[in-house]
């Protein structure tokens, strides 16, 4: 039986080192070197330096190719669909022979790949319990809270455990930002990223976070510099590349945007980062009213995943041709791309984890189509199996996705409290929802609120989201 590579170290005996040395999560490994790269690569995806920490990660299942967690790093980091769920699935049929904290880890990731965000939470909150006194473990645990569940609060506390573990690891302060920025609490958010430059300051992405919260908050000119910054230091650093595009499609600067994304392109080491600058272009011209140009980058993007046969992306781009044929008004058209996103994963080898989670996308995809087509009652069918089929999956912002079909029905029966109702427990993160809102309370009479959202929807400013400029047009 394989042990962990530090109990190798200091013992003969199956002596894990978990909280009998360190209280760290064991990593365990036949070989030393393929522990050094995986260290390595670590502490790069730790910094964002994804596509860099690739080659650490391929070089330690290289050296020793039964060395699941690489191949859970190798998943997290991927570039595509397809290689992400590979090396899961890779990961998982080596965790007989591995801790119960990496185990737990590959346990927690499937729940994720397969929509199941809470019981992602819960394979996390038994590693902490195991492991106390390791950062990462309080880190990931507070990732899920935020990200996976919007529980913001418990997400900070998570990540301040982290940083009173170890006050010098970068990661967690880059999260902490997030969730403070996600709670409107902007001062506080800058504090923390300007901590994260502070640590590491030769490292490009505290410059980038520290660079959408100022987007976040209409800075655009500040923020194009800070993202200027994260380029200086990485030249191709991609997510700069994408923000400062953002920013540039928010100035209504549409061809410096353009110019923009074309450099990310010539610079892009792989699809996936070819697939994003595609995917950001159509944005833009979503933000114009450009539909069929729109619809052009993301048939390029189908290209790509076509040419490699990942089955997750192509799927996921019918689904936003569907959201584009569905925004203008084109339900019909809308449904069969929809169908075919579920045809290409239904019969695809994704797990059968990832196909159901994509069944019930599809679900609120037809609920969306039925509403546009004035079937309230096949909406309102739709709503209900969509919440039944998510609270089994524990899927949060699914049951969210119900709410928000339910706060829909409502808006379109004019009945403007039980829409606030239900979308007030819809994704607030959302700026159509925001705007949703807004209609409800100019539905109300409620004329002060109603401007309130639509501000708050209008200038919501996510980075590289659909739905944002969907509204920023139709509120043009």
């Amino acid at each position: 039986m394989r042990i962990p590579y530090c109990a190798l170290i200091v013992t003969v005996l199956s002596i894990g080192c978990g909280e009998k040395n360190n209280g760290k999560i064991p990593i365990t490994t036949s070989s030393s070197e393929a522990r050094r790269l995986y260290l390595e690569g670590r502490d790069l995806s730790e910094k964002l330096r994804i596509r860099e920490s690739l080659s650490y990660f391929q070089q330690a299942v290289e050296n020793d190719p039964d060395f699941a967690l690489a191949f859970l790093a190798l998943s997290n980091n991927a570039q595509s669909a397809r290689d992400f769920f590979e090396n899961l699935d890779k990961a998982e049929s080596l965790a007989g022979d591995i801790s119960e904290g990496e185990r737990l880890m590959i346990t927690a990731a499937r729940h994720g790949a397969s929509g199941h965000p809470g019981k992602q939470t819960e394979a996390y909150e038994k590693l902490v319990a195991l492991f106390p006194r390791d950062e990462r473990a309080h880190n990931l645990l507070g990732a899920s809270y935020h990200f996976a569940e919007q529980k913001y609060e418990k997400g900070i506390e998570e990540y301040q455990k982290a940083i009173a573990i170890n006050p010098k690891f970068s990661s967690p302060y880059n999260s902490l930002g997030y969730a403070l920025r996600s709670l409107e609490k902007y001062d506080q958010a800058a504090d923390a990223f300007k901590k994260y430059i502070e640590l590491i300051p030769d490292d490009p992405n505290p410059f980038d976070s520290y660079a959408e919260l100022l987007m976040k908050t209409g800075r655009y000119d500040e923020s194009i510099e800070n993202y200027r910054k994260a380029l200086s230091v990485r030249p191709d650093f991609p997510n700069s590349y994408i923000g400062i595009a953002c920013n540039q499609i928010y100035k209504g600067a549409y061809d410096e945007a353009m110019a923009e994304l074309d450099r990310f392109y010539a610079v892009a080491k792989n699809d996936g980062e070819r697939r994003t600058a595609l995917f950001v272009k159509a944005l833009a011209y979503v933000d114009q009213g450009k539909w069929s140009e729109a619809a052009k980058e993301i048939d390029q993007q189908y290209a790509l995943a076509e040419k490699s046969a990942d089955a997750g992306a192509m799927s996921g781009d019918l689904f936003v041709l569907g959201a584009l044929l569905l925004e203008q008004g084109k339900a019909d058209q809308a449904q069969s791309t929809f169908d075919r996103a579920l045809k290409i994963s239904d019969e695809s080898s994704l797990s059968d984890g990832a196909r159901a989670n994509t069944r019930r996308f599809h679900l609120l995809n037809s609920g969306l189509v039925a509403i546009q087509r004035k079937d309230l009652k096949a909406a309102r069918s739709m709503a209900d199996d969509l919440m039944a089929q998510a609270k089994e999956a524990h899927n949060v912002f699914q049951i969210m996705g119900s709410h928000q079909l339910l706060g829909m029905i409502a808006l379109a029966e004019r009945n403007f409290a039980r829409a606030l109702a239900e979308l007030y427990q819809a994704n607030m993160q959302d700026p159509y929802n925001l705007y949703r809102i807004a209609l409800a309370h100019e539905g109300k009479g409620e004329k002060k609120k109603a401007e309130e959202m639509f501000g708050k929807a209008r200038n919501f400013n996510a980075l590289a989201t659909l739905n944002q400029h969907f509204v920023r047009l139709k509120m043009r």
